[in-house]
């Protein structure tokens, strides 16, 4: 509800989310919404390149569509549905452990989402943005590492937050 009360995906064409897994905050409503709205959904597919090691890519998806489990049990297209370049991502709405009000996150410490947006320039790399409950803001500033990705923004159950990005110091709108 806070996510579609906001601007923050007006005009977007593709935008990647997650299904939800071990309590985390449903990113499935809003998928619906933008889907009803002609936006391209797509789910992310871990991914072991030789060289590269594991990485995501994105596949596109509609809710409903079949989904199969990874090695990891998590659910995700199957390899035959159309791959989205990550340059063609609007927004990417990430699963969050923990976020800080500097826009730092925690995910599940496989670094999934960094390794893959830290291949592109940050000018290029869509819009971060975090879905979690409120509980998992940490008061504390968390631990971050030069390839850590930062959020744009992150939606909880109570409302939204935007943060200023760290590279230019300007407001997300």
């Amino acid at each position: 509800r806070h996510a579609l009360a906001s601007n923050l995906f007006w005009g977007s064409r593709t935008v990647a989310l997650y299904i939800p897994a071990d309590g985390e905050l449903s990113p499935l409503p809003l998928a619906e919404r933008l889907a009803t709205q002609g936006v391209t959904l797509a789910l992310p597919v871990v991914t072991i390149s030789p060289g590269r090691g594991p990485h995501l890519e994105f596949r596109r998806w509609y809710p409903g569509a079949p989904l199969v489990r990874n090695r990891y049990g998590i659910p995700e297209p199957a390899a035959t549905a159309p791959r989205v370049p990550l340059l063609g991502l609007d927004r990417l709405v990430v699963p969050l452990v923990g976020f800080d009000d500097q826009g730092s996150r925690l995910g599940m410490g496989a670094g999934f989402y960094d390794r893959t947006l830290s291949a592109l320039p940050a000018a290029l790399r869509p819009r971060l943005i975090g879905y979690a409950h409120e509980l998992q803001r940490s008061a504390h500033a968390l631990p971050s590492a030069d390839w850590d990705v930062p959020l744009e923004g992150v939606v909880t159950e109570i409302g939204m937050t935007l943060f200023r990005k760290r590279a230019t110091g300007a407001i997300v709108d």
